[in-house]
């Protein structure tokens, strides 16, 4: 699976939440390729990472990708489907990019329907995997379709848990709201709202991205 912009966003973006908020147990739900938990392993120097993953060559993929960092003794793959895995922990921190495009026209390939909609992981069945496995005090983060933020707030408060920040993402001024990064936790709190603009015109990346993506990306 490509490695997209909003994903690495979203792994800036989270990760700093290591540095703000430490978390000795994290969940990477539906890792991919372990992009989230590699950006995340970066920035945290004690974090034990549990990354599950379904589609077994997409899990290939991710244990290659940690034996090859130099947090793979913090770092551990789980090919497993999320929604019946008997977890060993409960989590201090919880993030994913889950399937996207629930009514959008799907793909011919199977692998690319699992990454990209909801077959294997309905916006439901993430928030009972993560109301099952978060910690009292936990926190969890997603990354979302803009338009797809609204209902999965209102069914994180029928959970009872309360939106703490939320960013929204334009690719530049002249684009929509795409992309929406929210985080959440038990414990109600004033939101943090803003937003972020990818590029500022074609080429010329925005301030704030080349903040968050310092740390990762060779070109900045």
């Amino acid at each position: 699976m490509k490695v997209c912009t909003d994903a690495c966003l979203f792994g800036a973006w989270v990760s700093n939440k290591a540095t703000e908020k430490p978390a000795a147990r994290i969940l990477d739900l539906g890792t991919g390729t372990g992009l989230l938990s590699l950006m995340y392993a970066q920035k945290s120097s004690t974090s034990q990472i549990d990354a599950i993953e379904i589609d077994p060559a997409a899990a290939v993929q991710a244990s290659e990708n940690f034996l090859s960092s130099p947090w793979k003794d913090r770092l551990n793959m789980i090919l497993a489907d999320a929604t019946s895995y008997a977890f060993s922990h409960s989590y201090d921190f919880i993030l994913s990019n889950p399937p996207f495009f629930e009514n959008d026209l799907k793909s011919k390939k199977a692998e690319r329907n699992l990454a990209l909609h909801s077959e294997a992981l309905t916006l439901e069945d993430l928030l009972n995997i993560i109301s099952r496995q978060i910690s009292p005090k936990g926190r969890f983060a997603i990354l979302l379709p803009w338009q797809r933020s609204a209902y999965f707030e209102s069914l994180c408060l029928k959970k009872g848990f309360y939106l703490l920040e939320r960013v929204s993402v334009k690719q530049t001024p002249r684009h929509a709201f795409f992309r929406t990064m929210l985080l959440f936790s038990a414990k109600e709190n004033e939101v943090q709202d803003s937003e972020i603009i990818i590029q500022n015109s074609p080429g010329i990346y925005s301030p704030e991205f080349i903040r968050l993506l310092r740390a990762y990306y060779l070109a900045f």
